[in-house]
């Protein structure tokens, strides 16, 4: 199995201009390599003819990173990124043709989109999608990540800053208990 978009997500805008996934799956396909997509881009779409005629064959899913449906949330989080609804709506069109896709709902940020009433509508837009899987991913904070993201915190979310620097104080994860 390859794993696209584990590290960086392989739609980003840039994959609009370069267009580099179509030669690269079928070269997966070929090979006759089973394929998992990770992306926050219904751009992904563009492809789902190549994902159908894998998935005749082949073991693909195509997931998308849905964190929050919150308006005021996805755009201080996720600026210039595709909108959550959308993603959803990949999702349906994906499963409608027979294509694994499922909903991660990453990364939860405390205080930020992890609220239960902000979390359900997500759960309730994958179920009606008809999503394969449904799963959560704690925020975390590797290397320079951490640095900007407290950065942000400081400048737009000051409130959350002394929780924040407790949980992962020391660390990139929050702890197991926590998570």
């Amino acid at each position: 199995l390859v794993a696209l978009g584990t590290n960086t997500d392989p739609y980003q805008w840039v994959e609009s201009r370069y267009r580099m996934m179509p030669e690269i799956l079928e070269a997966l396909e070929a090979a006759g390599t089973p394929v998992s997509v990770l992306t926050k881009s219904p751009l992904a779409m563009r492809d789902v003819e190549i994902f159908e005629r894998m998935a005749k064959k082949l073991p693909v899913s195509v997931n998308l990173s849905v964190p929050t449906l919150d308006e005021d949330a996805w755009r201080a989080t996720e600026p210039h990124t595709p909108s959550p609804a959308a993603r959803l709506d990949a999702v349906a069109e994906l499963r409608r043709r027979g294509i694994d896709s499922g909903v991660l709902i990453a990364p939860l940020m405390p205080g930020i989109n992890d609220d239960p009433e902000q979390v359900r509508p997500i759960l309730e837009r994958a179920k009606k999608a008809g999503a394969s899987f449904l799963g959560g991913v704690a925020l975390h904070l590797r290397g320079e990540v951490k640095d900007v993201f407290f950065g942000w915190l400081e400048a737009k979310r000051p409130d959350l800053l002394p929780r924040y620097e407790q949980l992962y104080q020391g660390r990139a994860y929050m702890q197991p208990a926590q998570r």
